[in-house]
Parts: C-alpha cells; sequence; structure tokens
C-alpha cells in the first residue's frame, strides 16, 4: 500500500530502535509535559537578569578625550592675561583660559599647568572639575572649572547584527536603554516578530523577542558600559507532514508558537483521511526538558530523539495544546487512520482487478 509516512501503530511501536543510535522515546502529552517543557524554555527576562538599574553616570576612562576651562573671579591673579594655550578657540577671553585638548592616560591621568597631574580614570566630569578648582585655590581668585568630554571612548555599549549601523553608541547622563541604542544604530533590518535582541553584560548572557522588549517597558532596561546588544534575524519554522491540510515548512515568529496556532496555520486536520489520535511531533530535546522515569540516552551531539503524541479525540487536549511549545526545526506529522487506509486499498483493487474483469467479462459477450 503506498503511504506517505508511517501508521500510527508503527511508531507506538515498544522498543522503537535506531540501528545507529539510542532508543527514540515516545512520550504522551498532557499538561504536566506541556508545563514541563514550558518551564525548560524559559530565559531570564531582561528585567530579572540584569534589573532595571539607574541612568549611567558616565565616568572617565583611558583614551577619553576632555576639555578643560578655568574661569577666575578678577582681579584675575594667575590667568589675568586670559590667554587660550589654543589658538584654534578664537579669541582669548579676560581672566579664562582654555586648555587644549588632554587625552587621559594609560594610567587614567592628565595633565595640567599648576595642577601637575590629575587623576581622572573612574570619575565623572562634576568629580573633576572641584578636584582642579581645589588644586587651584591657592593660586587663583576664586577658580571655577569646567571639565567637558570631547570623545567618549570608554562609555558605550556596542549594538551589532542585524542592525542598519553596527558599532559603539555613547552613554550619556540621560542614561540610555536598549530601545534607545537600537534606534541610535538606524533600527532593525528585519520584521520585529522575528526579531531577537542578546543583550550580554560581563559573563551574563541573555536573549529576549524585540516585540517582549517593546510590548513590555520593564525589559527596557538602562544599559552599562561594555553592554554588547545583538540583533538576530531568527527564520524560525516547522514542517508539517502527513494527513494534514497543507503539508508545508511553516514560519513562526522569535517569540514561538503553541502547538495550537501550529494546527490552525498547517490548516488543521484533513478530514477524510487523518487519525486524530495519530499527531506526532518529532524533536531533539535536551536531557533536561522532561523528568524522565530512565535518564534516556543522548546521541553525540547531547540531544535526546523524542516522539510527542498527541490524541485530539480528547477534548481536554485541546486546552494541552495550547501550552505546547513549538520549537524551529521540529515535525509534526500527522498519521492516516485506519478507514482512510481501508478506502484506499478498495479503491486499489476495484481498480486494479474488478474494473478490467467486468470489462473482459462485457468484451467476451
Amino acid at each position: 500500500m503506498p503511504q506517505s509516512g508511517p501508521s500510527a501503530e508503527q511508531i507506538e511501536m515498544p522498543n522503537s530502535v535506531s540501528s545507529s543510535g539510542p532508543n527514540i522515546l515516545l512520550v504522551d502529552v498532557n499538561d504536566e509535559v506541556a508545563r514541563q517543557l514550558q518551564r525548560s524554555r524559559e530565559l531570564p527576562s531582561f528585567a530579572k537578569a540584569f534589573t532595571m538599574g539607574t541612568p549611567h553616570e558616565p565616568v572617565l576612562g583611558r583614551g577619553d578625550v576632555l576639555e578643560i576651562s578655568v574661569w577666575e573671579a578678577p582681579p584675575a591673579m594667575l590667568f589675568g592675561g586670559g590667554q587660550s594655550m589654543d589658538a584654534s578657540l578664537g579669541a582669548p577671553s579676560g581672566g579664562s583660559i582654555t586648555f587644549p585638548e588632554q587625552m587621559v592616560n594609560s594610567q587614567g591621568i592628565i595633565s595640567l599647568p599648576f595642577t601637575g597631574p590629575v587623576n581622572v580614570a573612574g570619575r565623572c566630569t562634576r568629580e573633576i572639575e572641584q578636584d582642579i578648582a581645589n588644586r587651584l585655590r591657592e593660586k587663583a581668585n576664586q577658580p571655577q572649572v569646567m571639565a567637558r568630554t570631547i570623545r567618549n571612548n570608554t562609555s558605550n555599549v556596542t549594538v551589532v547584527g542585524d542592525v542598519t549601523t553596527n558599532g559603539p553608541i555613547a552613554l550619556t547622563s540621560k542614561g540610555e536603554r536598549v530601545l534607545d541604542a537600537l534606534a541610535a544604530s538606524g533600527g532593525v533590518k528585519q520584521s520585529v516578530d522575528r526579531t531577537t535582541i542578546k543583550l550580554a553584560r560581563g559573563n551574563r548572557v541573555t536573549s529576549l523577542p524585540l516585540s517582549e522588549i517593546i510590548e513590555d517597558p520593564a525589559q527596557n532596561i538602562y544599559l552599562r558600559p561594555g553592554d554588547v546588544l545583538t540583533a538576530l534575524f531568527q527564520p524560525l519554522s516547522f514542517t508539517m507532514l502527513g494527513a494534514a491540510g497543507k503539508t508545508d515548512e511553516i514560519p513562526f515568529e522569535a517569540q514561538g508558537i503553541s502547538l495550537a496556532k501550529a494546527l490552525a496555520r498547517s490548516g488543521g486536520l484533513n478530514d477524510d483521511r487523518a487519525d486524530a489520535e495519530g499527531l506526532f511531533i518529532f524533536r531533539y530535546e535536551k536531557p533536561t526538558a522532561l523528568n524522565w522515569a530512565n535518564p534516556p540516552t543522548p546521541t553525540g551531539d547531547g540531544k535526546v530523539p523524542v516522539v510527542y503524541q498527541v490524541n485530539l479525540r480528547d477534548p481536554s487536549t485541546f486546552f494541552v495544546a495550547q501550552n505546547f511549545p513549538i520549537e524551529d526545526g521540529d515535525v509534526i506529522f500527522v498519521a492516516n487512520s485506519p478507514a482512510a487506509d481501508l478506502q484506499k486499498f478498495l479503491r486499489i483493487t476495484v481498480g486494479a482487478f474488478v474494473y478490467p474483469t467486468l470489462t473482459l467479462i462485457n468484451a467476451t459477450r
């Protein structure tokens, strides 16, 4: 008999063993199985993994470039000449001076006249201004200092992946968040529904669908220097085979899809052929996905071949199907019902033997 795949009875045969691999495990899908699979796939959200935090106060680091300006109250004693030390800055003003741009050296230090080396690494501009003013207090008349960051080379985050412009984004006192950095990089190139954002901070890495970050403000956390944001376009899909309304490779969104939605997108079951008790999901599963009665033997890549069986004749299964997660690369197979196979057998036998025989008898008459 021609077939589009194995029957439900063939898949259900005990001790189904691959000739070159471990046992293929058959698991009946129920509410507890669906909940265990959901828990095993839950990743820490940005809010839980990193907390919302507070806006980052930019501090200076090695390689940053500063501009220092000093004002002196009249009668000016130290900077009374008002001469700028950088001719490109324009006409000098009385009682003030703007020093040439200073790059923080490898020791985190800049050097200024009358102050000596000033340690600026790890300090904000407000602290640097106060330190320089204290150093000049015995030399200048009521000095006022302004420190301005010209080039920020350390307090930034890196945005890479499927965005318009890859590169660093400087952090400011405003407090940039995840969506701010993505917008500053020109936004993502692909559909929001199929883009995942990965945030790496130190040794911790967490991923979330971009649509979830947009919908939940708690996930749009403040960024920190050194963070790396990666926009990943993930064309996830499952394959529908057998007695389904449509056999095809069907894409789905980055936030995932349930079995109920997967069946709906594939046109449901073929009412003339499908065995409602013979719906199977073929998947290479993580060994820790379920609480196995006996620890399974994984394959060489650390996965376990599992076949999940779903009985759609049980009305309660439709509630379970709303929580059962479909994974990228899953194969969903709907077996033919025995009645459909019988109809096929009768059609073939009648067409191959009865009709030719009747034709021959009529011809001989």
